[in-house]
């Protein structure tokens, strides 16, 4: 690095965000030589003239690497309608890195539209449907200090890769309490649910368990579990996938959900027993409180005590006879 325009035969002094620069780096007169260079040596050098202290140059330097081959990958979530590329460094290169992005089929070169949200991405419409010829990216990585390119090709079927299905939901069943009914939306994205129909992989697990169960289902967005735990929270995914081509999505958001569980039934204390109709019915009846002023009519004795009193009721009246004789 130049400090400014001072002749060869000047002396300078040189700081690296405001620290003088270590002794391992050669001076020339004017001129910085940096040895060894690596990230650390980014920042703001300064150097100034020995006799006069004056700031002749500031300059900040910037390090940064060439760029490697890009990873790129493409999908259609969109089929028939597109499908879209996106691609990253494998290590950052530190200082400004662009792209250019290239796609042939059929000995032709198709119009490439940069995303609008996301940097490393851009969306293709497929020229046509069903098409036996192979499509082939290319993306150059471009910086300052060189640039490097990638190139894939693949044919239409293999990207296709539906997004996963939505607002899935699991509800209990009343009176089944080993049954769950599942339902779900087919991706927003998918354009022509009709002409280009989707099946759908159910998974569900209770969550004591780690091992899953698994259903796949055609032409329907919705199922009823039957063999559920009762009374065991069980988590819910499902996934979806083109019935013809492609591989399946990811999964979805999953839900959790508890079958029907009976609500226990209250006990009642009984204390007396009436019968209806013919049928038994447990009844709880409270006594009023007797009132003290009023006298509780006696029940009458039962069994061996009733004869015991007629006896000795004759034997009295009696006696009673012979003293008035």
């Amino acid at each position: 690095m130049q400090c400014g325009s001072l002749d060869n035969d000047a002396s300078v002094s040189w700081k690296m965000n405001g620290t003088y620069v270590k002794a391992q780096h050669s001076l020339e007169g004017p001129r910085l030589i940096l040895t060894n260079v690596s990230l650390n040596h980014t920042g703001l050098y300064t150097c100034f003239q020995k006799q006069d202290d004056d700031k002749h140059e500031a300059i900040f330097l910037q390090i940064g690497i060439p760029p490697l081959e890009p990873t790129i990958t493409c999908r259609s979530n969109t089929y028939p309608q597109g499908f879209y590329c996106s691609w990253h460094q494998q290590h950052s290169t530190y200082i400004n890195t662009t792209f250019d992005v290239e796609v042939q089929h059929n000995q032709r070169s198709l119009e490439v539209k940069k995303d609008l949200f996301h940097k490393n991405r851009c969306h293709v419409r497929f020229p046509e449907v069903f098409s036996s010829f192979p499509y082939k990216v290319n993306v150059t990585a471009i910086n300052a200090l060189g640039k490097a390119s990638a190139t894939k090709t693949f044919e239409e079927s293999s990207i296709v890769k539906p997004d996963p299905p939505e607002r899935v939901t699991a509800t209990p069943i009343r009176f089944n309490p080993r049954r769950l009914e599942v339902s779900w939306h087919s991706p927003a994205t998918w354009p022509d649910i009709d002409n280009f129909p989707l099946k759908y992989f159910l998974r569900y697990r209770p969550l004591i368990r780690e091992q899953w169960q698994h259903v796949e289902l055609s032409d329907t967005t919705s199922h009823n579990i039957t063999d559920a735990y009762a009374g065991k929270e069980y988590i819910i995914q499902v996934a979806a996938k083109d019935t013809e081509i492609g591989t399946w999505s990811d999964w979805s958001v999953a839900v959790h959900a508890t079958p029907w569980i009976e609500e226990p039934v209250p006990v009642v204390s009984t204390t007396e027993v009436e019968f209806h109709t013919g049928i038994m019915t447990a009844e709880t009846k409270t006594s009023p409180m007797p009132c003290s002023n009023a006298p509780q009519k006696a029940e009458p004795p039962v069994g061996g005590a009733a004869t015991v009193i007629t006896f000795f009721s004759r034997l009295l009246l009696g006696m009673l006879l012979l003293l008035l004789m």
